[in-house]
């Protein structure tokens, strides 16, 4: 059998070429290879290692915390100074009433009783009279501007009154409308007053004087005066009780009508 030779050179070269092929992919793949890995290691090696807390915060170098931020919607706390509760605000006189509480003091001096309107100040005198002339017309309605609203309003209870305060007093009244309490006012209103806490935020001019007296300290002409207002069975039961506890009328010295109650 004749074997052709003009096909072994092409079949040698393309042998030769396969295996310089075969060993130079792997010597590719190593050379790509072994820089990335030795780079991988020199970049690990040269990283700080991660630092461990202590377990116990408190043996922590001062200063080295970090504070954790504040809880959204929370007050940042301040401990620096402590709350000032004190407002410097004047007290009321001790008592229901407040400062419509009577003011009696039996081991203090009795004190002083005025008749003489012309010693009153004038926005005294002038709300003193709005208010006589207002009663001596039988029409409680004239009480109602003098009452007034709001925060400036008369007080007319030691408690709170719910609705119309003209409406509260007609139902005061006996006659259901409003003309024996007028009489009453009036009354309290024609009686000696007397001018308490002067230049403090609680003074007052008030009547009747019997506000602030003691009342087992009553001459018989005081006692007198008294019985104008309240019944003899009225006054042993406010002996009892140690202060007058009728009606009484206070205005400030601005001539602001402050109260008008019963009770004590």
């Amino acid at each position: 059998m004749r074997f052709s030779m003009s096909g072994r050179p092409q079949v040698l070269a393309l042998s030769i070429r396969f295996a310089v092929s075969c060993v130079a992919v792997p010597l590719a793949l190593c050379a790509i290879s072994t820089p990335s890995y030795a780079l991988s290691e020199i970049q690990r090696e040269d990283l700080p290692s991660p630092a461990t807390p202590p377990a116990d915060s408190s043996n922590a170098t001062p200063g080295s915390a970090v504070p954790m931020p504040e809880t959204p919607g929370t007050k940042p706390s301040d401990n620096s100074q402590p709350a000032d509760t004190d407002k410097s605000q004047p007290e009321a006189p001790a008592g229901s009433g407040g400062v419509a509480s009577p003011r009696v003091d039996p081991d203090a001096p009795q004190p002083g009783v005025v008749y003489d309107l012309s010693k009153l100040p004038e926005p005294v005198r002038r709300m003193q009279g709005l208010i006589v002339d207002a009663c001596k017309s039988g029409d409680i309605e004239k009480l109602r501007p003098l009452i007034g609203k709001g925060d400036q309003m008369t007080q007319l209870s030691l408690g709170d009154i719910d609705g119309d305060p003209i409406i509260f007093l007609k139902g005061l009244s006996g006659d259901g409308d409003g003309q024996e309490i007028l009489a009453i006012l009036e009354e309290v209103l024609s009686a000696g007053y007397v001018h308490v806490d002067t230049g403090t935020p609680q003074e007052l001019y008030v009547w009747p004087y019997f506000f602030a007296q003691s009342l087992d300290k009553l001459d018989p002409r005081q006692r007198v005066e008294l019985f104008k207002l309240v019944t003899a069975s009225d006054y042993d039961d406010m002996k009892q009780f140690g202060a007058y506890i009728f009606y009484r009328v206070g205005i400030t010295p601005s001539g602001q009508w402050l109260f008008f109650v019963a009770g004590d």
